[in-house]
């Protein structure tokens, strides 16, 4: 690679592709299972979906971001932390160890950490390669776009295996007209109903997208509550230290060392023997679609 050029880092967030490809499938009772009849149809998606991307964005490099464990430091500040979540479907729960020791034996490089959740590895990730490397995040998950900033663009994954809705830093603040690290503030009004934190009752997207280009930041609407309707103040005095915690759980924590060598990054030759490694573990279609891209 010419040394003046700028590397290209795919960042996959490792458990959004593996639900996605796993309800793809099972929604229509397809679960692909191995010689042990263990299904493998989320394991094989997630495989067929990151080499995809890599087909698609070109990176010179990839690494997978993963969830490691259902508790994280938010629970600590937060007990209804994602509380109000289902359990995973019996047939995925095999699947998580699958998934991440098949993206190892792919070659990729692989990141997950005790009491983190994935998007604060991505955010640590951003944070350690800004203005060093291209970034293109593949994700399912609107939370990451507080992670904007040039350089860094992220692909929500709409259909299938190749169409995305792509959004730039300059797309955001275009159609938000606010700044990316903005966008935790909004979310602290709105809070998350998948994540199971409240907000502020009653303050929905619209209100507090327009408290945020108004006042600038959670402070700035505390400062000026006298500006505000009685209704409005009301809802945010009663719901004050909701409010600032929402802010705590929806800040992406961008602190963890992800310095490795760029080189550590790279993506692998899917060789005959990485390609038999597959095949030998039973998931025939990563194997083909493997074999596909090396010719």
């Amino acid at each position: 690679m010419d040394t003046q050029e700028k590397p290209h880092i795919l960042i996959i967030d490792g458990m959004a592709l593996l639900f996605r490809s796993f309800f793809a499938t099972s929604a229509m009772g397809h679960y692909f299972p191995n010689a042990a009849g263990i299904p493998t149809n989320g394991v094989q998606g997630f495989a067929r979906h990151t080499m995809t991307a890599t087909s698609l964005f070109e990176p010179s490099h990839l690494a997978v971001c993963w969830d490691m464990s259902a508790h994280t430091f938010r629970n600590e500040l937060f007990d209804g932390y994602k509380a109000n979540r289902p359990a995973p479907a019996p047939e995925l729960v095999p699947q998580f160890d699958m998934t991440r020791s098949v993206s190892e034996l792919m070659g990729w490089k692989n990141y997950g950490i005790q009491g983190m959740e994935a998007d604060d590895l991505i955010g640590s990730m951003v944070s350690t390669w800004d203005g060093k490397a291209d970034i293109t995040i593949v994700t399912g998950d609107k939370d990451l776009l507080q992670l904007l900033r040039p350089g860094v663009r992220i692909a929500f994954m709409k259909k299938g295996y190749n169409v995305y809705d792509i959004y730039t830093y300059e797309r955001f603040v275009e159609e938000y007209d606010i700044e990316p690290q903005q966008f935790i503030d909004v979310k602290a009004f709105t809070g998350d109903t998948s994540d199971g934190y409240p907000g502020v009752k009653g303050i929905g997207p619209k209100t507090a997208l327009k408290l945020i280009k108004e006042y600038g930041s959670i402070e700035g609407v505390i400062e000026s509550l006298h500006e505000l309707t009685p209704g409005m103040r009301k809802k945010i005095e009663e719901d004050i230290d909701m409010l600032h915690l929402s802010r705590k759980l929806a800040e992406i924590h961008c602190e963890i060392d992800m310095n490795d060598a760029i080189e550590d990054l790279k993506i692998p030759l899917y060789d005959d023997k990485v390609r038999d490694l597959i095949e030998q573990e039973g998931y025939s279609m990563i194997a083909r679609q493997a074999k596909s891209l090396s010719l």
